[in-house]
């Protein structure tokens, strides 16, 4: 038996374009000879469908154009969709069983997740009941997502007669998730002794990045298949005997990972949203160059623009370095001081600042006569901003609110300084953009004399150490004292992480790649008097 696996991606609401795609996934497969394809994870609405699938008119649309692409699909195939999907007045995640011109068939999620990026339970309910289907005389079983994650539906299935587990997933990625989710299945393989197929999302939604990695794992938990990450496709999967097999392809490594994930999240939150290209403020910073690479290598040079915008503080070597850059990815660039205007906005406060020193505030104002450029380019053209600043930068409150902070994502915001560097290495193995001298010179915001970022923070392998350890794992500051970590550094991040929850609050989204960024998965108080014990 030959089954299809439609790797695609989905849009949120989008539900014409998602029921063409799925339908033009099956003439394929059925072309291709396959007798079974499977879709991802609400598949029909794309997911996650927020507060969409509170919307009762959201589930009668959808209800039609499920009965719609029933009636379309090739009489030689069965289509295992996923689809939002209302019964006795409940909401449920459900998966469809298509065959012969009707909606024979409707498994409703058990498992609904409610942590991390997750809040089913706000919006839907959950089913209670199996549901085995037959094709080719083999009996298949229906699981969704957190289904597997859990090991009581996987087990109900094989009770009910099951012989094969088909797996729809909407699983974002982030770090290292690919072998998270092989341990996962192969639990599951072991408590029932089933074979299992395995079919991922793929594309950008907002902050969450789906990152396709299909697969199929025989009846010992060996990986019988595995498809590429990061890309759309159809794919197959040849069942004999009841081991399924297909192609093995290379999983990337970390930084590749990484990488991938962020150029998918900008390509899709750019194209899905209308914007006819984006602008980068480049500074001749690596974070700025990152973001530039990785904006460029997501939608071409003609659709990005870089703005290079020296004040009196900059380095010649600054200019010059993001000069190199641009014309190494072929970007269009150009320039615009700001000089006069920052003396403008200085002359304007003179008498109101009469008698005070020069500080952060006039750090500041640079900052953000620059985020006012760029948003005036933005509105006048159409393309969005793209901020620059990372995670390290947004842990320690080290940015500015409405400078630097301003535009419509946020490329690094999960991008840890340390790892900046390490990523700004990988893109310069695939070609060497990115001049040696933005990646080695010390990181610097250019916004006073001299300045350097440990001016005012830790060294950035103590800061992301500290902050890891304190906002993605929840150590208490003691416990990552005794890591060995000095605790005047220890109080000074946590400190800085504590004071800038409001700034992350008006942030930008941006792509998640961790288990903890910043956004979906951490919601802290902002008027907050907890202190955490040393």
């Amino acid at each position: 038996m030959k089954i299809a696996l439609a790797q695609f991606d989905a849009t949120v609401g989008d539900l014409d374009g998602n029921i063409h795609k799925i339908a033009a996934w099956a003439a394929r497969a059925a072309a291709a000879g396959a007798t079974l394809m499977l879709t991802p994870e609400l598949a029909v609405s794309g997911y996650p469908p927020e507060d969409l699938a509170l919307r009762q008119d959201f589930y009668q649309e959808t209800a039609k154009r499920l009965n719609d692409l029933a009636l379309t699909l090739p009489p030689t195939l069965t289509v295992v969709v996923g689809v939002p999907f209302m019964a006795d007045a409940g909401r449920y995640n459900a998966a469809a069983v298509l065959r012969g011109g009707r909606v024979e068939a409707v498994y409703r999620k058990q498992c609904l997740p409610n942590h991390s990026v997750f809040d089913e339970l706000r919006t839907f309910m959950p089913g209670h009941e199996s549901l085995v289907f037959d094709v080719g005389g083999v009996r298949f079983g229906i699981v969704i997502c957190e289904d597997l994650w859990q090991p009581g539906a996987a087990v109900q299935a094989r009770s009910a007669g099951a012989a094969c587990l088909l797996v729809l997933n909407a699983s974002p990625y982030h770090k290292n998730k690919q072998t998270l989710r092989h341990d996962v299945a192969r639990q599951r393989v072991r408590e029932t002794g089933m074979a299992m197929i395995y079919v991922n999302l793929v594309g950008g939604q907002d902050e969450l990045v789906f990152d396709g990695g299909s697969f199929a794992m025989d009846d010992r938990g060996e990986v019988s298949a595995q498809f590429p990450l990061f890309e759309e496709g159809l794919f197959f999967v040849s069942l004999t005997g009841g081991t399924p097999k297909g192609e093995i392809h290379r999983l990337p490594g970390l930084e590749e990972s990484v990488y991938r994930a962020m150029v998918l999240g900008v390509r899709d939150y750019v194209d899905k949203n209308g914007f006819p290209g984006v602008i980068v403020g480049s500074s001749g910073g690596v974070d700025s160059a990152l973001t530039l690479c990785v904006a460029v290598d997501a939608l071409g040079p003609e659709r990005v623009q870089a703005i290079m915008m020296p004040s009196q503080y900059t380095a010649d070597m600054s200019l010059a370095d993001a000069r190199t850059l641009a014309e190494n990815l072929g970007v269009d660039h150009s320039e615009l001081p700001i000089g006069a205007l920052f003396d403008d906005f200085r002359n304007a406060l003179a008498e109101e600042f009469h008698g005070l020193p020069e500080d952060l505030t006039e750090e500041n104002i640079q900052a953000r006569v620059r985020g006012v450029l760029l948003m005036a380019l933005s509105n006048k053209s159409g393309k969005m901003v793209l901020t620059t600043g990372n995670k390290s930068e947004m842990a320690a409150g080290y940015a500015t609110l409405y400078g630097d902070m301003a535009g419509g994502f946020a490329v690094l915001k999960d991008v840890t300084k340390t790892l900046v560097w390490r990523l700004a290495h990988y893109r310069n193995s695939l070609s060497p953009v990115i001049p040696e001298r933005i990646i080695d010179r010390p990181p610097t915001a250019e916004l006073r004399p001299n300045q350097s970022d440990q001016d005012s923070l830790p060294p950035y392998a103590v800061l992301d150490g500290i902050m890891e350890r304190y906002m993605e794992q929840d150590m208490a500051p003691r416990d990552i004292v005794a890591q060995g970590f000095e605790e005047a550094a220890v109080r000074q991040v946590v400190r800085l992480i504590d004071r800038s929850e409001y700034k992350r609050r008006q942030s930008a989204p941006g792509v998640r790649i961790t288990e903890r960024g910043f956004g979906r998965d951490r919601r802290y108080p902002i008027t907050n008097r907890y202190q955490a014990p040393f």
